[in-house]
């Protein structure tokens, strides 16, 4: 007998909802299933191939040292860790890997903030062709965001989030400016009498706070939905098809992904892309090796080389983040600042895609971790890169 949806999930299909979808034990399912929550726009790739995870069962049973006293084996991390799926890459080669009973290795589980540095990706590759320049100011794109917070900021501070922005990202918020926003993306419900706004509309709406642009370094994700809008404006282009040209396609991804949208199509690109897991790893190692993939280049290298070194550590300091204590941020990625030289991409609820290249590892996990935050379990979880990272394969 084929198991109901309730059998599979340990719930029912129709308790999965616009107010409960981020939330246990439904975001098991959601995660992976966005589409069919909320509208989505397809960023194709070249050809569909399905794929079969590696043996790793041997991997998965070995022994690690996290710094956590009840978990001593990789296993036993993912798993406390609300592990959906996972996927190291050494030397270009995927060498281990794990999928919750609920998951799957063709599954498009959405990356959140990880959307961020892709999206920053596409961006790169358009600086590179001079369709945009980071330099100029944001109304050269879009001369309506006059009078907004972005009225008299450049590119540059948008791509470093350094903006400044009277804006507070409360990811439980209910009632205030971050919940209108999670209405403006179609990822809350809408609440009865109040106007329904697009992704655009709020965005103008934002103001500036009492600082200049270009000082610490403040995380705020409409900055990078405005990114996604910019991007449009000056290619005359939906950001998925230009995702699928530009990056997608040659980068020679094995699975479509897709991308949130709003009410009239505008793309979530700081939060709604979903990708697979091993296309996610692709694009790690596409940097990794310096942008180029079969004899192409696709990310321009110099473009990964000022991603990688030119973030200001005193801008991400000011900013009072305690994650990466020696850290930087340029161009939507996170650089650790340490010996190793990794950078990464995070989003919440446990996205990530971290890059070593001192060991030629490239690591992405993905998880329904019930708290959108939680810093100990990332402090946790950076640990456990860092050891993964050292080990033999």
């Amino acid at each position: 007998m084929i198991p109901t949806f309730n059998d599979a999930n340990g719930f029912a299909r129709a308790d999965v909802t616009l107010e409960t979808w981020r939330s246990a034990p439904y975001s098991r399912w959601s995660f992976q299933n966005l589409r069919d929550l909320v509208p989505t726009a397809e960023i194709a790739c070249e050809t569909v191939e399905a794929e079969v995870a590696v043996e790793s069962s041997l991997f998965l049973a070995g022994s690690i040292d996290a710094g956590l006293e009840d978990v001593s084996t990789i296993s036993g991390f993912l798993d406390y860790a609300h592990t959906d799926a996972f996927v190291v890459m050494r030397d270009g080669r995927i060498v281990a890997e794990h999928y919750a009973p609920h998951a799957d290795v063709n599954a498009r589980h959405v990356v959140f903030s990880v959307s961020k540095s892709l999206t920053a990706v596409v961006s790169g590759i358009l600086e590179a062709e001079g369709v945009i320049d980071p330099d100029k100011p944001v109304t050269h794109y879009l001369p309506e965001a006059a009078g907004s917070a972005y009225g008299d900021c450049s590119y540059r501070d948008v791509l470093d989030m350094r903006v400044s922005l009277d804006f507070e990202e409360v990811y439980l918020d209910r009632l205030g400016a971050f919940a209108r926003y999670r209405r403006a993306m179609l990822w809350n419900p809408p609440e009865p009498g109040l106007p329904a706004e697009t992704l655009p509309s709020f965005l103008f709406t934002l103001r500036k706070a009492e600082r200049p642009h270009g000082g610490p370094f403040f995380y705020a994700s409409p900055n990078s939905d405005l990114l996604g809008v910019i991007i449009e404006r000056a290619t005359k282009m939906r950001f998925p098809e230009l995702m699928s040209d530009l990056l997608w396609k040659p980068m020679g991804a094995k699975n479509h992904a897709y991308v949130t949208v709003d009410a009239i199509g505008t793309p979530r690109t700081a939060g709604g892309i979903c990708v697979t897991a091993r296309d996610l790893a692709r694009v790690g190692e596409l940097l990794r090796t310096g942008g180029a993939s079969a004899g192409r280049q696709v990310v321009p290298s110099a473009w990964i080389k000022d991603m990688r070194t030119a973030g200001d550590h005193d801008a991400w300091a000011a900013g009072s983040n305690t994650s990466l204590p020696n850290g930087r941020y340029r161009s939507q990625w996170y650089q650790s600042g340490e010996a190793d030289g990794a950078y990464c991409a995070i989003g919440i609820h446990g996205q990530w895609l971290y890059v070593d290249p001192s060991t030629d590892t490239v690591i992405v996990k993905l998880s329904s971790q019930p708290n959108p935050l939680d810093d100990e379990l990332k402090q946790d979880n950076f640990a456990f890169f860092r050891a993964i990272c050292q080990m033999a394969f």
